[in-house]
């Protein structure tokens, strides 16, 4: 059995759609101007969590975040091998570091 699911919620984001509270009325109500507040402390037990998924899914402005031991949604952090490789800094008399010349 895994862990429950930890949320928090960015009221600085919300900008008052309603859809969490439509999806997880138990999670999230809604103020007079139809701004959403986390009920509780943010802690998801499993047999809620595809209802709070759904609301972090379909919340337009992305103001539901997942809280886990690696970063939003619990995910390791990618660390990817096709990377850009840095720059070469190095300029030459009044050429600018972007290779651009004036």
């Amino acid at each position: 059995m895994s862990d429950p699911m930890k949320i928090k919620l960015d009221r600085t984001l919300c900008d008052g759609f309603g859809i969490c509270a439509k999806h997880a009325p138990g999670y999230f109500s809604l103020d007079d101007w139809g701004y959403a507040a986390l009920i509780g402390d943010g802690t998801v037990p499993e047999s809620d969590r595809d209802a709070v998924m759904r609301a972090l899914l379909d919340c337009p402005v992305h103001a539901i975040i997942e809280l886990g031991e690696h970063g939003p949604l619990g995910r390791k952090p990618v660390v990817g091998t096709g990377d850009a490789p840095e720059p070469h800094l190095a300029s030459d008399d009044s050429e600018a570091i972007s290779e651009f010349v004036r």
